[in-house]
């Protein structure tokens, strides 16, 4: 349409989680395919889409997530793709304009990880820091894989661009980059190891209160496949075999003890509870009732 009706809007949803709001930021999609899948039959996973009334070629979601309140000035986790993706993605800025939140505003931002779709937006078209007064927060061995010149010079080819814009993406931030290894990363905010997608690939755990969240980040990539699958992985986990053992001990652990967990592919607003279903498990989103989580 020539008036731009048609434009995707930005995707924000807030949800209180004690004294703090947790706001889902959609940032767009990309379109994937089976051949991602690794771990189990192509023929499998393509019935699992079907079943679960999505596109045989999975449509890959992206979520980032800011937490206010309490005080505290927001704190950003993930950034989404930025320029460095598809047009159907990038999407955060907007969605942090249409929630008041002004990228100057931010002070810090968690790094779950270094791949593009989580780090591209830290930097503008232009080289210049997103989050111009931000600080970087990142695991040690997640810079470590990604970050040296060495591990650049190393990098076999096809993965190479994987370095390069991580290394991009850092690059005006300058000193301000914290490396960490574990623990309370912020009040409220903190790091849950989850390695084998990348080496530092880290959850955040948000607590206020009684009230707590677990962002798990790229536990799950294809909620139709990987809840009912979990052995299923993705071609882009680093460690195939570990990140295949992360998510079968974090599936576990979130259904036996009821947690809430958000993440970064799960389909927007991408809050909810883990079920046991069968040998597998399911997904089942949140209520939304006006923002009480």
């Amino acid at each position: 349409m020539a008036d731009g009706s048609n434009k995707p809007l930005p995707g924000v949803l807030r949800w209180t989680l004690g004294d703090l709001t947790v706001t889902a930021l959609n940032d767009g999609w990309f379109q994937g395919s089976l051949d991602l899948v690794t771990g189990i039959p192509q023929e499998e996973a393509g019935a699992l889409q079907r079943a679960g009334f999505r596109s045989e070629a999975p449509v890959v979601t992206l979520n980032a997530f800011v937490v206010t309140g309490a005080g505290r000035k927001p704190v950003l986790i993930d950034s989404g793709y930025g320029h460095f993706g598809p047009a159907t993605m990038g999407r955060v800025p907007a969605a942090l304009a249409l929630a008041g939140i002004a990228p100057e505003s931010i002070e810090t931002v968690l790094l779950t990880h270094l791949h593009p779709d989580h780090a591209g937006g830290l930097v503008t078209q232009d080289g210049s820091a997103a989050y111009p007064n931000a600080e970087l927060v990142v695991h040690a061995d997640e810079a470590a894989h990604w970050l040296p010149d060495e591990a650049l010079s190393r990098a076999p080819e096809a993965a190479r661009p994987y370095f390069e814009n991580a290394r991009k993406a850092v690059a005006p931030y300058g000193a301000r980059i914290r490396r960490h290894e574990g623990g309370e990363l912020v009040p409220g905010i903190t790091a849950v190891p989850l390695p084998g997608h990348t080496p530092g690939h880290c959850g955040m755990r948000i607590v206020s209160g009684d009230k707590a969240l677990l962002m798990w980040t790229d536990v799950v990539h294809m909620p139709a496949i990987q809840f009912k699958r979990p052995e299923a992985g993705v071609a882009f986990d680093v460690d195939g075999d570990q990140a295949r053992a992360t998510r079968t001990r974090i599936l576990d652990e979130v259904a036996t003890e009821g947690t809430l967990i958000g993440g970064s592919h799960l389909e927007f607003p991408a809050l909810g509870h883990v079920a046991r279903d069968g040998a597998g498990y399911s997904f089942v989103p949140v209520l939304w009732v006006g923002g009480e989580g």
